[in-house]
């Protein structure tokens, strides 16, 4: 079936997001993906968490902990008995996450085990182990002993490795590495050989696995450890302090490396920032160079970060030529080191970029900032990179990647389309909108037309976007000075949303996800149809920021909604609540269920096959609309008249 590019999903042999909807049903269940690791009945086992005290181990432990519970896994926890008590530091925001009866009998399910590196514990057998992610520290033969202990007692145990630099062939294990935050970032870098039980089990439990070949370092690392050496490097030339040199990079790129390490724990995170560049190094050469500083400080320990109270409080501010500088320095690392990904195809390039943007906290990818700035600005600022760093110019700088930003891989990183010759699906790979995504999305729309498609279903790509949450912030900050430029926005996320609604006989949203606000929503209700799985919340709430609602989110649901039902969409647009989609079926949704009678609803609202589902009406010309009820306390007066303007542009619209 044609396609713009390789859906990521195909990475994992899961298919396609259109092939999702041809069945009706997911490639896998939880139940499914679950009882293929652990086994079934008397043969269900357990999952082993080794060094599960520190900071990796404990949040992945709470992790999937809590998504195995209700299928009757127990997880051991396994660990030194003199290990500092990571785990007991996880369970105050276990607490906040779930009621406290969930978080007490997540925890039930939790056997603590300790042991003296050699010897595994004999009533470990009693909860017949199926699989061992470990987490011990980053010392190759200490984990190639680890594996052996193991071996020898369990012969048939799976084990995944979380480490964040040695390939699998250097550890014979697979590997699983996940991001940081650890208790709450979703995302895993998988490297094996093909895809195993425990990486399709991830997925079903709305994790987000992603194939990554067998290098050092794999993407994320590569990334941030190369940031963080190109950060020590411009500190050192500039003598900036670190502190500014990571509020500069923050304001221009959106990550934070020096605080990022002193969060982790600047000892271990040090560490480890310095072996991946030092194994990195030895393979492609002087780009990965451990900065002397950065040595110092990995024998030393200390944090980059002042005490706020020694922070200088001074109006310091950088000139041109210091701009210049700076981003030359960081700049031209970053673009090398991403051709060098590209080059050794290290994972599937929207995958390389979401890696940049869940895990190592860019703004935008750096796929997506390079094809941004083009081939030719980007070649001459590496070239100026060399000549501040001569021994990054000696290998792994790959320019001929670069000219193929007009293919469709580099143009279509948020956004793919595909379909039967009938219906089109086009999926979402991105949490929030913005202007990238409003781009794709335009030259996706252009492709199913062009392709003489009339019918299109609009959702989520079942992997890279677990939810949807609203237009990016951080476009909207130009129009704080500048209306004309808000308004310009406004016009041109307009006009694309109404495409949805005008370029095709018929259009169906989906929201399969946990959730579905702001932006999103009021893109996915110009569809003709909304179905939502009744697991999902949806609302409207920037009146909480205070931001009105763009793409015509002040009128668009109101003029397909009958009295009460408009009605309640103030309510929603004027406390910024969210709502159940199975509490909004008739003024905001048009189907909510379990998924797959989403999924098949959908399919067949695409053929305009009978289903049960009555289209709203939409009410085309002026009404009025008055606010009948009191609402609750807005808490404060500037919320207060944030409400007042948010009705006024509403009775306005």
């Amino acid at each position: 079936m044609p396609a713009m590019r390789p859906s990521t999903l195909e990475t994992m042999g899961l298919g396609t997001p259109l092939e999702i909807f041809q069945r009706g049903t997911l490639p896998l269940s939880v139940e499914q993906a679950v009882d293929e690791v652990f086994g079934t009945g008397a043969d269900r086992g357990c999952l082993v968490v080794s060094g599960s005290n520190g900071i990796v181990g404990a949040g992945k432990l709470m992790q999937l902990g809590s998504r195995l519970q209700p299928y009757g896994v127990t997880v051991a926890a396994l660990d030194f008995p003199g290990a500092p008590d990571g785990l007991a530091n996880q369970y105050k925001g276990l607490r906040k996450a779930f009621d406290p009866a969930r978080a007490e009998a997540i925890m039930a399910g939790i056997v603590r085990f300790f042991y003296d590196g050699k010897n595994l514990p004999p009533r470990l057998r009693d909860l017949n182990p199926k699989i061992l992610l470990e987490a011990i520290p980053e010392i190759l033969q200490v984990k190639r002993n680890h594996y052996e202990v193991f071996r020898e007692t369990y012969p048939g145990i799976a084990i995944h490795s979380v480490t964040s630099g040695f390939p699998s062939a250097q550890l014979g294990v697979g590997i699983a590495h996940p991001a940081f935050p650890h208790e709450i970032n979703k995302v895993w870098e998988i490297s094996e050989r093909e895809t195993s039980s425990f990486t399709r089990m991830l997925w079903a439990m709305h994790l987000v696995p992603m194939a990554v070949s067998d290098h050092w370092s794999f993407v994320l690392d590569v990334l941030f450890c190369g940031l963080t050496n190109a950060a020590i490097r411009y500190q050192s030339e500039s003598n900036m302090p670190c502190w500014k040199v990571d509020k500069l990079i923050r304001r221009a790129f959106g990550p934070n490396p020096f605080r990022a390490h002193d969060a982790i724990g600047a000892k271990g995170a040090n560490f480890l920032t310095w072996s991946c560049l030092h194994h990195l190094s030895e393979v492609y050469g002087g780009l990965f160079t451990p900065a002397e500083e950065l040595v110092y400080r990995k024998d030393g320990g200390q944090d980059w970060y002042p005490p706020n109270h020694l922070r200088p409080l001074v109006n310091w501010s950088t000139t041109a030529g210091d701009e210049d500088l700076f981003h030359t320095w960081i700049l031209g690392p970053l673009i090398q080191m991403t051709t060098l990904l590209v080059h050794e195809k290290r994972s599937h390039l929207s995958q390389i970029n979401a890696i940049g943007e869940l895990c190592a906290q860019f703004r935008r990818g750096l796929p997506a900032l390079i094809r941004g700035l083009g081939a030719e600005e980007c070649i001459r600022i590496v070239k100026d990179y060399h000549r501040l760093h001569p021994q990054a110019a000696t290998s792994c700088w790959y320019p001929e990647e670069l000219e193929k930003i007009g293919d469709a891989s580099w143009q279509q990183l948020y956004v793919n389309a595909e379909h039967d010759g009938t219906v089109g699906v086009v999926s979402l790979s991105r949490e929030s909108y913005n202007a990238d995504v409003d781009a794709e999305l335009n030259r996706a729309l252009d492709w199913l037309r062009a392709a003489g498609i009339e019918r299109v279903i609009l959702g989520s790509d079942f992997h890279l976007s677990t939810q949807m949450v609203g237009a990016d912030t951080a476009e909207f900050y130009p129009a704080l000075k500048d209306v004309r430029l808000g308004t310009e926005l406004c016009v041109k996320w307009t006009n694309t949303a109404r495409r949805l609604h005008q370029d095709f006989k018929i259009s169906v949203g989906l929201i399969d996800g946990k959730r579905c606000l702001g932006g999103m929503l009021e893109l996915m209700m110009h569809c003709g149809f909304l179905v939502a799985c009744h697991e999902s919340s949806v609302g409207m709430p920037e009146v909480t920021l205070p931001v009105i609602p763009g793409m015509e989110g002040c009128h668009w649901a109101l003029r397909r909604a009958d009295g009460p039902g408009r009605q309640k969409l103030l309510r929603m647009l004027l406390t910024g609540k969210s709502e159940r989609s199975i509490n909004t079926v008739g003024w905001l949704v048009d189907f909510s269920g379990p998924l797959p009678d989403c999924l098949s609803t959908a399919w067949k609202l695409a053929h305009s096959e009978s289903c049960g589902v009555t289209p709203r009406p939409q009410e085309t010309g002026g009404f009025v609309v008055a606010l009948e009820g009191d609402l609750p306390e807005a808490g404060t007066a500037k919320a207060a008249a944030a409400r007042q303007a948010l009705l006024e542009c509403i009775v306005e619209s």
